[in-house]
């Protein structure tokens, strides 16, 4: 019954913070802030959810390949961030910035 309960939590919690990561990268301004809010969210996202199925399982090989699963992904998902961030400012796309930081840095551009 415990177990139950943690694993339906883990699943639920899992899906609401992919609603939440959806939400945000429809909502935030730019490239970079949305690859923030994605990169984030769908680790844990992955996380919660592998975790909620291992509970599942129970003790078997199945956990075990979950695992394998989750250990990719908290690799590969930041690298993958890290990588298409640093593509993009190679590539020259700028971020957006508010306009109390378009005025302190176009002071700091004076001589």
């Amino acid at each position: 019954m415990i177990l139950e309960t943690l694993s339906w939590l883990c699943l639920v919690l899992g899906g609401l913070l992919g609603v939440i990561g959806g939400i945000g990268m429809h909502r935030f301004p730019d490239f970079y802030t949305r690859l923030h809010a994605i990169g984030i969210t769908d680790t844990l996202c992955a996380a919660l959810f592998l975790i909620g199925l291992a509970f599942q399982a129970g003790l078997t090989i199945a956990s075990f390949k979950l695992f394998l699963i989750f250990a990719f992904i908290f690799f590969t998902s930041p690298t993958a961030s890290h990588l298409l961030a640093n593509a993009a400012m190679l590539g020259g796309l700028k971020p957006v910035l508010s306009d109390d930081d378009v005025a302190n840095s176009e002071q700091l551009d004076k001589p």
